[in-house]
């Protein structure tokens, strides 16, 4: 990856599909705010939303329909695909769409977060990734064969009532490990950024609230670890992807440097700085 001097490096991942803002109610038809890949190309019809087909759409397809059999429905199932287009249901909600909600940014909300990653992560447990393309690989480390979601960016989770109930936009997942994903929860929702950066009740909390995440997530205590040591990774995984389309011109993601930059060089900088401090918040 770049170095930062070169391309800032966001921590916020890619998020192509966020579907609802959190200042007004979402319409009932049309395009759907929210998004970097997909920005005004996923549209909401009634029950159901569409959405462009991503390069990776078999696995992904496979993967919901596991997920639906398994009986998790903290994800959109897949109704219909033609060459260009996949017709998802859509989940009743609100997308934590930056800024957020009064209710997202709760000690409680953080917990449903880690809770919600959980069922998932069991629900997907029994899924063979074999045979399939899967997008970006992440770092052979932090691979254990369980398809993670890989994107736990605040617009990718979808609230009701305070509490994170399901996880959208599946095109990142793939093959990776539930540390992985626990490090992408911790970066966007502890947050892991500086201090100057996070202008609500969390500021200054992040090294307690992502022992929080961990605890109530349930990770046995020597694995809380690999989640410390996996957050710098993740955080350069997720900017490669962002910095390579900005590098081939695309307009959400190069507007979403535009306006983001700079807070998400000085997340990367807080990471490392306090690499020790996470260790030992990890427990």
């Amino acid at each position: 990856m770049p170095a930062p001097s070169a391309l800032v490096p966001p921590a916020s991942g890619p998020s192509p599909a966020g579907p609802v803002t959190p200042a007004h109610a979402p319409a009932a038809e049309g395009p759907l705010p929210g998004g970097t890949a997909n920005r005004g190309l996923v549209v909401r019809a009634g029950h159901v939303v569409r959405r462009p087909l991503a390069p990776c759409s078999a696995a992904t397809h496979a993967l919901l329909a596991h997920l639906a059999a398994a009986g998790f429905g903290g994800a959109p199932r897949v109704l219909a695909a033609d060459t260009a287009t996949e017709t998802l249901t859509y989940i009743d909600g609100w997308a934590a769409v930056p800024p957020l909600r009064d209710d997202m940014l709760s000690d409680g909300a953080l917990v449903s977060v880690a809770e919600l990653l959980r069922g998932y992560h069991r629900a997907v447990a029994s899924f063979d990734p074999a045979g399939y393309r899967w997008p970006r690989r992440i770092p052979a480390r932090f691979t254990t064969g369980l398809v993670s979601h890989n994107d736990v960016h605040p617009a990718n989770v979808i609230f009701r009532d305070g509490r994170a109930v399901a996880l959208i936009d599946f095109d990142l997942a793939g093959p990776g490990s539930a540390a992985w994903d626990l490090a992408s929860a911790a970066r966007h929702w502890c947050p892991l950024y500086d201090d100057h950066d996070v202008a609500d009740p969390r500021q200054g909390q992040a090294l307690r609230r992502f022992r929080l995440l961990l605890e109530a997530y349930g990770l046995a205590r020597d694995l809380r670890r690999e989640v410390a040591e996996a957050i710098v990774d993740n955080h350069d995984w997720s900017c490669a992807i962002i910095t390579d389309a900005v590098r081939d011109g695309h307009p959400g993601f190069t507007d979403c440097w535009n306006s983001i930059g700079g807070v998400m060089v000085r997340a990367r900088d807080w990471c490392e700085r306090h690499r020790a401090a996470l260790l030992a918040a990890a427990g």
